[in-house]
């Protein structure tokens, strides 16, 4: 049975996009983006600006998210690495009913995770793990006769070297997967009987690539000016020969459809770009069919939706695509957390955070206390007038990954508000950016004897984290994950 408070707990909705950057919504300073019920959550709610990933890739970023631990105490360091246990379990046996619609890239797929109910939808398109796995998305579109769009149909193409995984949906619209997935959370509102608390989590396959929005959505973009930096020698000369080499290897091999280009035409990026930020207003209207449902269901009389994603995409900028990379591209995402009542409308909370924070946060909320040995801290306080969690530095892991042509065991960077350092285990090289000077991290001071002392403080940052981390976290269970 439910605890006796269980009717007074928010329903709690999380939506986690795919490879969502920072900069992809009008409200929070970037009007080249068509956003309308994203601004609405982030003019009525908390914006935490300065959010921060703690893995450059999908499944250790979901598997630290919702174990509130970093990729190096969770073991998962790469994409691939299983995982099969979350803090959903704690809000399950707190009363709420669970249920995920969408992308939660657990490893295997159908993992319980402590959800009643799971609708999976993987990945837009999977060549290797999990090709012949078939999800929610699948079964749909094979009900209604219809061949998925699909890397082996995209290889027909003859332009198909020149599109950097930028195409349009041209089967029917409402089986785009970010579409698909919206309507399923929609449906399931509508149909299923009103259960009370809830917790909701959509995932969208979007912006990930491949960069497929319907030809309407994508029509507003194709004259727009959109801000795009061009690549310049002299940041592809400062990076390591490790960043240098993968970024070859991604021009190899076409990664989730991307053929990527070492030195594509302006013209080519503006296009991907267009089409990746299509696929964003695309997710922005299921947001708002959802947040429809939840108030005519009865949910949103005490809500609370919480908006972000699990990582970003360098989108061609520094030379380099996808995700892997340290760059605040990939590393910072947008959060909003919407609800009313309970937190202050409009609030831009410009302290550093980091994405699994929400994992307490949400505890916090359920009435749920978050486990001692959780290196994640809650964001509760800030919703109001308080203070987010004090941190001085954010830190982001990512592990060796063939796949995508990283061949370091382990990247991990240190971010200030000022500084990033980024180091690559058993590598002479690294990376070292002053952001006050040097915003998009252009200009590598690794090598400058003048940096050499900021070098050594973030060095022993990146130390003294270790080592704290070791000890808070030895609590954890190794079955935990």
């Amino acid at each position: 049975m439910p605890p006796p408070d269980a009717a007074r707990r928010p329903n709690i909705v999380l939506v986690v996009t795919d490879q969502q950057r920072y900069d992809t919504i009008a409200a929070l300073g970037h009007p080249h983006v068509d956003t309308p019920n994203l601004d609405r959550l982030a003019r009525e709610g908390v914006s935490f600006d300065q959010c921060h990933v703690t893995a450059a890739s999908c499944v250790p970023a979901r598997a630290s998210l919702f174990n509130g631990q970093y990729p190096h105490t969770t073991g998962v360091l790469r994409n691939g690495h299983a995982w099969r246990r979350s803090w959903v379990e704690r809000l399950a046996a707190a009363g709420y009913h669970c249920v995920n619609v969408g992308k939660m890239h657990t490893v295997p797929f159908q993992t319980p995770l402590g959800f009643h109910q799971r609708y999976v939808v993987e990945n837009k398109d999977r060549y290797l793990e999990g090709r012949y796995y078939f999800d929610e998305w699948d079964k749909a579109l094979a009900a209604r006769g219809l061949v998925k769009q699909q890397r082996e149909l995209y290889r027909r193409r003859p332009d198909y070297g020149q599109r950097l995984g930028a195409f349009t949906w041209d089967l029917p619209p409402d089986v785009h997967s970010d579409t698909f997935v919206g309507r399923m959370a929609v449906w399931w509102l509508d149909s299923y009987p009103r259960t009370q608390p809830l917790f909701l989590q959509v995932g969208f396959p979007g912006p990930h690539p491949p960069y497929d929005p319907t030809p309407e959505a994508l029509r507003p973009y194709l004259n727009r000016e959109l801000p795009i930096r061009p690549v310049l020698q002299s940041d592809l000369d400062g990076q390591p020969q490790a960043l240098r080499d993968m970024r070859e290897h991604n021009a190899a091999v076409d990664h989730d459809s991307v053929v990527h280009v070492v030195d594509p035409p302006m013209a080519w990026r503006r296009r991907q770009r267009a089409h990746y930020l299509a696929n964003v207003s695309m997710i922005d209207a299921q947001v708002g069919a959802l947040l429809h449902a939840l108030e005519r269901n009865g949910y949103a009389d005490d809500c609370v939706l919480i908006f972000t994603s699990d990582h970003g995409d360098c989108l061609g900028d520094h030379g380099h695509i996808q995700k892997w990379t340290m760059y605040d591209a990939v590393t910072r995402v947008p959060c909003i957390v919407w609800a009313p009542g309970r937190a202050a409308p409009g609030r831009r909370v410009d302290e550093l955070v980091q994405l699994f924070d929400l994992g307490p946060t949400i505890l916090d909320l359920a009435g749920c206390e978050p486990p001692p040995a959780m290196e994640a801290r809650s964001l509760l306080p800030a919703l109001t007038d308080g203070p987010a969690p004090t941190r001085p530095y954010v830190f982001t892991e990512q592990g060796r990954d063939d796949g995508s042509g990283l061949h370091v065991d382990l990247m991990t960077a240190v971010r200030s508000r000022r500084w990033k350092l980024v180091h690559l285990l058993g590598e002479t090289d690294g990376q070292l950016f002053d952001l006050r000077g040097d915003p998009h991290e252009e200009h590598n001071l690794w090598a400058d004897p003048a940096a050499a002392p900021i070098r050594r403080t973030l060095l022993d940052a990146l130390l003294d984290w270790r080592l704290a981390s070791g000890v808070t976290a030895a609590a954890w269970p190794a079955d935990a994950r």
